[in-house]
């Protein structure tokens, strides 16, 4: 009988834990999405959304996730009132009917351990449009001052916004805008 218990407590020792998903909370304070855009070529205008919410799922063994962030687009700061509320407009975000823009994974790519890329859905004044994220940075440690698990990112991609009936002024003002998020997000 002591055998067959030693042997049971010897499997059971030896098994392998199964990886489980870690679902980390996006932090506001830490998250800001940015877009920037050619201006008659004179410069490139870069502006920013100050409202972040949304999560991560990760499993970094299956090495399979999901992503969720969604932008109040009322919080856009283009460090100017007057054109905020310009970009706030009907010709662009058009923030009274869609105050939110949100972007929803459909598959998390992995290069060995780090995330690489994401893909998924931006929808974005109604309108929802397939988009990579290129993951250019992907840290996962303790964060030193909440001492909880925490997970960073920074992610990147290029859309039309014409796309997205945003196109006013183009092509004089670019059609392409570059969407950079800066993500920090907290182990729930």
């Amino acid at each position: 009988m002591k055998r067959i218990t030693f042997l049971i407590l010897a499997a059971v020792i030896s098994t392998p834990v199964l990886a489980a998903s870690e679902t980390y909370v996006i932090d506001g304070t830490h998250t800001y999405p940015r877009f920037s855009y050619s201006h008659f070529g004179f410069s490139t205008q870069l502006s920013r959304f100050d409202k972040t919410s949304g999560n991560i799922v990760i499993d970094r063994e299956a090495k399979t996730g999901s992503v969720s962030v969604i932008i109040d687009t009322t919080s856009v700061d283009t460090g100017y009132a007057l054109f905020n509320e310009h970009i706030q407009g009907a010709d662009f975000l058009d923030t009274t009917k869609y105050p939110t823009a949100n972007f929803t994974s459909s598959k998390v790519n992995f290069d060995g351990d780090k995330v690489s890329s994401v893909d998924g859905t931006l929808t974005l004044k109604g309108i929802s449009k397939p988009v990579t994220l290129t993951v250019t940075s992907f840290q996962c440690m303790l964060h030193p001052m909440l001492n909880k698990d925490a997970c960073g990112a920074n992610a990147t991609a290029v859309v039309k916004r014409t796309d997205f009936n945003m196109g006013k002024y183009a092509p004089n003002v670019g059609d392409d805008v570059t969407l950079t998020i800066s993500v920090e997000a907290v182990k729930k």
